[in-house]
């Protein structure tokens, strides 16, 4: 009875209201969406020109101020989640990165404080990229930024534009550490190596070993934005890292999935995947989120490969 009680009160929490999601066609954007209609949100999305998208979704290029303008006055969302972006740390078009996670966001932005209808929330997703190699064990929101690649300087430059905007918008800002899920593509170190392991290829190669990372499930990240942008004034104007608090090594999801799969896998690394400037270690301190939308069990990472290897 308590979670039928609960899932009414999430369904009649986006009762009459329109959310708009960028990047909804991405891998994040989905569960997002999802997540919103679950919540009773009528979802209107925004995606990059090119491909089928639903009927409910824009074609639309963050880059063209005029386009993106008519798309969100004509839309008149009632809140918004902002993940659109260029989010492969080693993307080789840098140019076009800062052009749509920096530009892009300002006229999504300005877009959005010139429309007929104010959206009460507006949430911004940045990344706990912009820490970059902090000192700190457990990474908090007052950690001082110190990106180490231009895709952690570029999500800083957004904060800090962004900022300019606080006056006229309820903006919120969240910052992701890493999170993964079926649907995730295979550029991203999770997904190759649940992949390897479902082709049954007796060799992987890889960067960096020597990395940790915190991990979440996308759909608790999901979960998280949503119950964000509910959340009102205690919200509103903050800041707050997404994580689960706790870093896994490289090799610990090696182990993981090797026993998952019933073999152990044979690691190269290759020196083309090491990057520069690698963040050794990213461990988040979500104690600021669970103050304003409650404990947060994730789970376990063991779980969320499994999901994502017998899917």
């Amino acid at each position: 009875m308590a979670a039928t009680l609960q899932l009414l009160s999430a369904a009649r929490e986006g009762a009459g209201k329109r959310a708009l999601v960028t990047g909804v066609s991405g891998f994040t954007g989905r569960y997002v969406a999802q997540e919103l209609r679950a919540a009773g949100y009528e979802v209107f999305g925004l995606a990059s020109p090119g491909g089928q998208h639903s009927p409910e979704t824009v074609a639309v290029d963050l880059t063209d101020r005029a386009a993106l303008a008519a798309a969100v006055h004509s839309l008149q969302p009632d809140v918004v989640v902002h993940l659109a972006a260029i989010a492969f740390v080693a993307h080789s078009d840098i140019d076009q990165m800062y052009r749509v996670n920096v530009t892009g966001t300002r006229h999504l932005l300005e877009a959005l404080a010139t429309s007929p209808k104010k959206p009460s929330a507006v949430l911004l997703a940045s990344s706990a990229n912009i820490y970059g190699n902090a000192d700190a064990g457990v990474i908090g929101e007052d950690v001082p930024a110190a990106p180490a690649n231009d895709y952690a300087v570029s999500k800083l430059a957004m904060e800090y534009m962004a900022r300019l905007w606080m006056d006229k918008l309820p903006l919120i800002v969240v910052r992701p550490f890493n999170y993964t899920g079926v649907g995730q593509a295979e550029n991203f170190l999770l997904p190759k190596i649940v992949a390897h392991f479902k082709r049954r290829e007796p060799r992987i190669e890889l960067g960096n070993l020597h990395v940790w990372r915190d991990f979440s499930d996308v759909r608790v990240v999901a979960a998280s934005y949503r119950h964000v942008i509910a959340a009102g004034d205690s919200a509103i104007g903050k800041t707050f890292n997404v994580c689960s608090g706790k870093a896994y090594s490289l090799g610990e999801a090696l182990d993981m999935m090797a026993a998952i799969a019933g073999y152990k896998i044979d690691v190269h690394v290759n020196p083309a995947f090491v990057r520069a400037n690698e963040v050794v270690r990213l461990t988040g301190d979500n104690t600021r989120l669970q103050g304003v939308v409650g404990a947060i069990e994730p789970p376990p990472l063991e779980q969320t490969l499994r999901w994502m290897y017998e899917a």
